[in-house]
């Protein structure tokens, strides 16, 4: 089986069900290795494994297929740790490059005997992170065009159209429209603090790439997120979507709560839950029983907490957040079609209408003198 092609699995598994449950996503920011990286490396280890390929060739087909450097280096050094007599789960914390939820979890796949089901689980997982990212991205790429066009245009004409027509309003002299007076006046006061502006912005972009790892700074821009019109509610949903589904596939792993709540806290990447999962730890600790706990914090739906009590109360949690997964799945799709197909035709609006008013701003002037000319 050693000389199967890699080609030939990746066939072979595309008509495969489980495929099209994989194309969804949500992580905005990566460090290290990309999760499309991610979920191709765990979709083509565990198709390898699962068709009868030892672990060691498996990785040195995986080796050759990389064609990035940095991943073929990767995945070399993965190869080699495991030839030394590591485990492959020990080669994957060694690297630095994976998250403690994965090499864990693989752990815990070399312990049970169920190492591709594991595989399948986190190709599952990464496949939901990239489907998602790409919703977000379709959302929003159309309107940040249209936006920046806008921006352009009235840039442009700030700085440069109505400065031309101020002159030779002056010396026409005569009384100017109030509307015209207004736009003049605007671009003026633009004018004179556009470096500040820019000096501003470059600030805040360095501000936000220094600090975005502090607490103050995670606390206060998720807190922002959250109760940003539209998009809040949207950011809310895919991150309960993304604890769910981490939630089922550890369930199912039979991770113990505690652990599974550990790990939950250092891979979520978002603050509130975060900074909540901190405390339900402790209480699940003291006694309390996880829909207990959830429920002493807002960024928990009423939703999700009752039917987390119900999963308790029949032991079924891993189907429960499996269907909530999914659920939210669903929410977060519709939502950034909706989303996608209300904000094209109001930025167009929006651009034609600030384009519009300063254009007539301008010519008003002309208008009134060809009428005092007659």
């Amino acid at each position: 089986m050693s000389g199967i092609n890699l080609e030939q699995f990746r066939s072979s598994k595309k008509t495969e069900p489980f495929r099209s449950f994989m194309q969804q996503d949500i992580e905005l920011f990566g460090s290290g290795l990309g999760d499309k990286k991610k979920e191709r490396m765990y979709n083509e280890l565990g198709i390898l494994l699962s068709s009868g390929v030892d672990i060691k060739t498996a990785l040195e087909m995986l080796e050759q297929e990389q064609s990035g450097k940095k991943d073929r280096l990767l995945v070399q050094e993965i190869r080699e740790a495991v030839i030394s007599g590591k485990s492959l789960s020990a080669a994957f914390r060694h690297s630095g490059k994976f998250s403690p939820y994965e090499f864990y979890s693989l752990e815990i796949g070399e312990e049970t005997g169920k190492i591709v089901e594991v595989l399948d689980q986190m190709t599952t997982f990464f496949g939901k992170k990239v489907q998602q990212k790409r919703q977000v991205i379709n959302a929003f790429s159309y309107p940040a065009i249209v936006m920046a066009t806008a921006f352009g245009a009235v840039f442009f004409m700030l700085n440069y159209m109505v400065p031309m027509f101020g002159d030779v309003f002056k010396r026409f002299g005569g009384d100017l429209p109030d509307l015209t007076k207004m736009i003049m006046a605007f671009a003026e006061i633009f004018s004179a603090n556009f470096p500040y502006l820019v000096i501003a912005l470059l600030i805040l972009v360095v501000v936000m790439i220094t600090q975005r790892k502090q607490v103050w700074f995670r606390k206060l821009s998720s807190s922002m997120l959250l109760k940003t019109w539209v998009i809040g509610g949207m950011v809310d949903k895919i991150y309960m979507g993304r604890f769910c589904t981490s939630m089922a596939l550890l369930m199912g792993a039979r991770v113990p709560m505690i652990r599974a709540i550990e790990l939950m806290e250092q891979m979520i990447g978002f603050y509130p839950v975060e900074e909540a999962l901190a405390s339900i730890k402790g209480m699940i600790m003291k006694g309390r029983s996880l829909h207990e706990s959830m429920q002493e914090f807002p960024v928990f739906g009423k939703r999700m907490v009752s039917l987390v009590k119900v999963g308790e109360e029949v032991n079924q949690l891993e189907a429960m957040f499996s269907r909530m997964s999914q659920q939210y799945t669903d929410e977060v799709e519709y939502q950034t079609g909706l989303i996608s197909s209300l904000l094209e035709p109001v930025m167009i609006i929006f651009l034609g209408l600030v384009v519009g008013i300063i254009l007539v701003a301008m010519y008003l002037p002309l208008f009134e003198l060809s009428l005092n000319f007659r």
